[in-house]
């Protein structure tokens, strides 16, 4: 969908009233501690004055205003969280300020809301005048005017309940991060007690459709392309095609509208751009972070296939015999895939075997299950089907017995969830074993070092269709503090062997570089020596 003309064609907009001047001269008197405008004025652009206009100029003859609910879609870098505070301060303190009103913003949890409110707290120390007028309340994230007993506070959706709000105005911030909707639903209904009371959402484009912000961004193209008639909702959606080329900076300027002020930087979009080339996991965040297009699905790709496929070169065991080797399991449970993956390092590179176990009875049933071809697979040797309608683990650990007594093993190391009858025979016995928990702590190190390898063409894997099918099914889940995990793409799918290969490269790396293992002072909580 094209980003919206009236923001740039200069179109009238209506104000009968002047509600839509008044906004913006008071919005013009406001500083901003990081502006560099003269007298470190609020920087407010024209595509910005614009979008202000639009929403408070246009009334009804009785003079209410026409636009109850603004849904702003807008790329990160855009500066929405500068006008959202803006907005906020309009009705907390400004002309739009109701006597008793309640102004609140809104966000997923207490750090991003903290940002919206730290926003406005900055614009009114910068005006002594302003700063002289409110009382602020920093330990409960509220700001009062006592004047008029209006009160401006941040709230998250993990604060608990918030019954009884009758907002004046929201802000909703970063809508497409909202887990749950009981805020937006509270908040929502706490509007309609108060005649005039305004709502405006402002976010990058999110995941998925199991969400409030995917309900109110269709709405929003729906209301946008005119299949919905709703004066009171205001769609503004910079976003790009969902088939773009991601790489056409003529895109990027079309849905960032700062970028003509020099916002977001371009030559950091330019950087990112070129790390995406080979990351699929940065090339989704770059189309859903800075060009708005919302993703169908709710976590990353792991990998562009094409660069794994380059390691399918055939290996000969034999040539491996000698070379150091780090064995690694995910039994998962008893009746779905259980993979073995080996390690062998011979230099910076990484050559890798793997072995899949799967219950022989109603394998047919699985294979259709899992929409792939197990009994293939099983003619052909790449997975062991055991005895039974669960896994026989004495079959695993029979085979690292094996292993163990044709290579020269440094260590096994499994996830503890279901490996520890596999394991338990072999510590019984003298082998090394270390528990590799599936965390963030443990996982992200370890996902970092399997893509470094697999980038860098270090990632030798012989082209085994089983641990491909498994590599090609992984998502990637970011917790938000830049730490990964592997999911599965759909919930049938099956990643046993790249959560296998993770692990095994990131111990067999860890122990050729000087492991942070080798001190039992010093370990991550994720592994453990048995």
């Amino acid at each position: 969908m094209p980003s919206p003309s009236w923001i740039f064609d200069d179109s009238p907009i209506d104000d009968p009233f002047g509600y839509g001047e008044r906004a913006v001269r008071f919005l013009r008197i406001l500083k901003h501690p990081k502006s560099t405008a003269p007298g470190k004025a609020f920087t407010l652009d024209a595509w910005q004055e614009r979008i202000v206009r639009r929403i408070y100029g246009p009334a009804h003859p009785d003079g209410r205003r026409i636009v109850r609910t603004v849904f702003m879609l807008l790329p990160r870098g855009n500066r929405k969280t500068s006008l959202g505070a803006g907005l906020a301060l309009l009705h907390a303190i400004g002309p739009e300020r109701v006597a008793g009103g309640q102004v609140i913003s809104a966000a997923a949890d207490r750090k991003q809301a903290r940002i919206a409110y730290e926003e406005a707290l900055g614009i009114i120390r910068e005006e002594p005048r302003i700063s002289a007028a409110v009382r602020l309340l920093d330990y409960k994230n509220r700001v009062s005017h006592p004047k008029s007993g209006a009160v401006y506070e941040a709230i998250s959706c993990d604060a608990g309940t918030q019954h009884g709000r009758t907002p004046t105005f929201v802000l909703a911030d970063e809508l497409h991060a909202w887990k749950k909707r009981d805020l937006w639903d509270v908040l929502r209904t706490g509007l309609v007690k108060v005649p005039g009371a305004l709502q405006v959402i402002i976010t990058t484009a999110g995941r998925g459709q199991e969400n409030v912000a995917f309900d109110l961004y269709d709405y929003a193209r729906r209301v946008a392309s005119g299949e919905v008639d709703d004066p009171g909702f205001l769609p503004i959606l910079f976003e790009a095609p969902r088939d773009c080329d991601w790489r056409d900076e003529a895109i990027w300027h079309d849905v960032n509208p700062g970028l003509a002020s020099g916002y977001p930087d371009l030559e950091g979009l330019r950087q990112l751009a070129r790390e995406a080339e080979a990351r699929p996991a940065d090339r989704e965040a770059f189309r859903q972070l800075h060009l708005n297009v919302w993703l169908d699905h709710s976590a990353d790709p792991f990998l562009d296939m094409t660069v794994y496929d380059e390691g399918a070169a055939a290996i000969d065991e034999a040539d491996l015999e000698g070379l150091p080797c780090w064995v690694a399991i995910d039994a998962s449970s008893t009746t779905d895939l259980t993979a073995v993956v080996a390690c062998f390092r011979d230099g910076d590179t990484n050559f890798v075997l793997a072995w899949f176990f799967v219950p022989e009875d109603n394998l047919r049933a699985r294979a259709d299950r899992d929409g792939v071809p197990y009994p293939r697979w099983r003619d052909e040797g790449h997975i062991t089907a055991t005895p039974g309608n669960v896994i026989d683990y004495r079959a695993v650990e029979a085979h690292i017995r094996d292993l163990c007594s044709r290579f020269d093993v440094q260590e096994i190391t499994a996830d503890p969830a279901y490996s520890r009858q596999i394991t338990g025979p072999l510590v019984d016995d003298g082998f090394t074993v270390t528990e590799f928990r599936q965390g963030w702590r443990s996982m992200g190190p370890a996902i970092a070092e399997l893509e470094r390898a697999i980038l860098g063409r270090q990632f030798v894997h012989g082209g085994n269709p089983v641990l491909r099918w498994c590599f090609d099914n992984v998502a990637v889940q970011d917790d938000g503090r830049g730490n990964r995990s592997f999911h599965k793409g759909k919930s049938r799918d099956r990643i046993d062997g790249a959560v296998a290969a993770a692990m095994a490269v990131a111990r067999a790396a860890l122990a050729e570089g000087g492991s942070v293992y080798d001190d039992v002072t010093d370990r991550p909580e994720g592994l453990l020596f048995l």
